[in-house]
């Protein structure tokens, strides 16, 4: 079992940490008080979970300054425990504060934001040393998110999920696409009669395809373009990027190249393959591709 504790000033960028780590699966708690935490630990373990978050500062009151001792106590029951303190310089906090206009935890009436900070920090100094100390002053969200990703060693797609959705044209494009190509202008197997009935995913149709060389141009080209892309949409923070191939009716082509590129990119990333006309030609009894 693998624990890390996220904990730090606030507007230091705690939020961002942990759901970087919910997007790579971990079970993720936020504000939980200090002492409770080898209670939960010992009832995730017992439920079989394997990686856990915990976020734990100033917001759980007094109990922040026995979290140097229950981290002890974790250390003797999990062998992998991990802590990230986030820091930043007084002008930065106050800058994201304003610019959010957030509520500090520890403003309170004649309470300054700079004095809260102050008052803070003083709580937090005993906590900052348990750790690795990151100084998010002066980064963006993005880059944070990098180095919380690196410090992890969290493969770079674990947040982002890579859909090849076939769709028919003639149905409509899906609302959902981020990519959309247009297989249309490749041979179609749907004038060979004894092709008509089946799917791009019958090994007689994906013989017909694999026969023309164009097809597989077509295919490698989309698969280039992905590939070289796919690095700016993970930097991005997408859960999702969804790669809509179309035909005619998504029956034939654009379910061969959905296939086909799914199996491509599925050592690499995350893949999950969709064919939305499939329910729709049920329903009617034919389609086109």
């Amino acid at each position: 079992m693998q624990i890390v504790l996220i904990s730090g000033l606030s507007g230091s960028g705690k939020s961002i940490a942990l759901n970087v780590l919910e997007d790579a699966g971990y079970y993720v708690v936020d504000n939980l008080p200090a002492t409770l935490l080898p209670q939960l630990v010992s009832n995730l373990r017992s439920s079989g979970y394997q990686r856990v978050a915990v976020a734990v500062d100033v917001r759980s009151g007094a109990s922040i300054a026995a979290l140097p001792g229950e981290v002890e106590r974790l250390r003797s029951m999990i062998d992998d425990v991990r802590f990230i303190f986030l820091d930043a310089r007084d002008d930065t906090l106050i800058a994201r504060f304003s610019e959010t206009r957030r509520r500090h935890p520890l403003a309170e009436e004649n309470v300054t934001l700079g004095e809260a900070i102050a008052r803070e920090r003083e709580a937090l100094d005993p906590i900052a040393r348990l750790g690795y100390r990151m100084d998010t002053s002066d980064t963006q969200a993005n880059t944070l998110r990098a180095w919380v990703k690196d410090f992890m060693k969290l493969e770079a797609t674990a947040g982002l999920t890579l859909l090849f959705q076939s769709f028919g044209f003639k149905y409509g494009i899906p609302v959902d696409a981020d990519l959309v190509f247009d297989v249309r202008c490749l041979p179609n197997p749907h004038y060979d009669p004894k092709l008509r009935p089946l799917t791009g995913k019958d090994q007689p149709v994906i013989d017909f395809l694999e026969r023309i060389p164009e097809v597989g141009r077509m295919a490698e080209d989309i698969r280039t373009f992905v590939a070289n892309w796919l690095p700016a949409y993970i930097r991005d923070n997408r859960s999702y990027l969804t790669v809509a191939i179309g035909c005619t009716g998504g029956q034939h082509r654009s379910v061969y190249f959905a296939e086909r590129l799914a199996e491509a990119f599925a050592a690499n990333v995350r893949v999950m393959v969709r064919h939305r006309a499939s329910a729709r030609r049920a329903r009617d009894g034919h389609g086109s591709t």
